[in-house]
């Protein structure tokens, strides 16, 4: 089944529980973090105590993303604030399965993520060991950006190599999620979708915009 994880960064930091609140009201399946440091990528968003604050503000999974360089040195710290699912990217981590391990220990559910010029030979070895792959498909750093056209391939070529590993790992999607993307994305083996700007930025709200793209992914409950 597909979900769908409204992405905070395209909501009003100003009234962010508000927010929240009404993406939980409105069917969302996770609430999407995008944690970025200035330095793996071009942009500082939030850090350990706005996801504390979050996770005091629903009860839906908190999907951490760790757009950080060495996310090893935080990886206790989220998960003691909330973070249900921890997503680090295979550019960030030389010790890719130690760290994987290690989120796995603290109790939260590990995933990895790559950019979109990053091939999927760099996850390969990973898949046994993840719940998650996320699929950037647009350049990390800011939200409202267009999708890569290219990487609907990508989702497809991933979802083959999981299935040969036999498990169920979800394959996740952001950038550039909307209605008119929603359907290639979730036809190539997408069952995550990372919205910000289509959800926070609906003309009919945020109810508005995720039953938008739950009707364009084809969700019937």
């Amino acid at each position: 089944m597909v979900k769908i994880a409204p992405s905070i960064l395209a909501a009003d930091f100003a009234d962010l529980g508000s927010a929240i609140r009404a993406a939980e009201a409105a069917g969302a399946d996770y609430i999407h973090v995008d944690v970025m440091d200035g330095h793996f990528v071009p942009n500082i968003t939030v850090g350990i105590p706005v996801v504390a604050a979050i996770r005091r503000a629903t009860r839906l999974p908190l999907d951490v993303h760790l757009m950080i360089t060495a996310p090893e040195r935080f990886l206790a710290d989220f998960a003691r604030v909330g973070a249900d699912i921890i997503t680090v990217h295979v550019e960030a981590c030389p010790h890719l399965h130690r760290t994987v391990q290690q989120i796995r220990e603290l109790g939260a559910r590990p995933g990895v993520s790559l950019n979109p010029a990053t091939s999927l030979e760099t996850v390969r070895e990973i898949l046994p060991y993840v719940d998650q792959v996320l699929i950037m498909s647009v350049n990390p750093g800011f939200g409202g950006q267009s999708y890569i056209p290219t990487m609907t391939a990508k989702i497809a070529r991933l979802a083959a190599l999981i299935a040969e590993t036999g498990r169920a790992i979800a394959i996740e999607v952001d950038g550039g999620v909307d209605v008119n993307t929603t359907p290639e994305i979730v036809a190539a083996g997408a069952r995550v979708l990372v919205a910000g700007t289509a959800v926070f930025g609906h003309p009919g709200g945020v109810a508005g915009g995720i039953a938008a793209l739950r009707a364009a992914a084809g969700i019937t409950q």
